[in-house]
């Protein structure tokens, strides 16, 4: 699903994405957690598009998105909820990685 939410990307937005690794984790770590309010269905860490220079990104290891599939799931009562889901909290994570904040995305309504 991940992979599937990840092919329905646009083309141009997708040629774009640079030096990410997406990953499913069963579950995020307690270290994931840490001032984390509510439930978390996916993290992006990395140093977003818009904030890279040669200065503090040279030689850098791969951005990281998480996309947690326990936590998922646990929230999607219907195979149609968690198709739904796993595509909305990938957008997100995508989003983050191009610089997108969480209180933009609230405002576009992906949040």
């Amino acid at each position: 699903m991940v992979a599937d939410a990840l092919d329905g990307l646009p083309e141009d937005l997708g040629r774009h994405m640079d030096n990410v690794v997406v990953m499913v984790e069963d579950w995020p770590s307690a270290e994931q957690l840490i001032g984390v309010r509510g439930t978390l269905l996916g993290l992006y860490q990395g140093v977003s598009l818009t904030n890279r220079t040669p200065l503090n990104y040279q030689g850098a290891m791969p951005d990281r998105i998480y996309i947690f599939r326990g936590t998922i799931c646990e929230r999607s009562p219907t195979t149609e909820a968690l198709v739904n889901l796993v595509r909305r909290t990938v957008i997100h994570e995508v989003a983050h990685h191009f610089g997108i904040s969480d209180a933009r995305l609230h405002e576009l309504g992906w949040a």
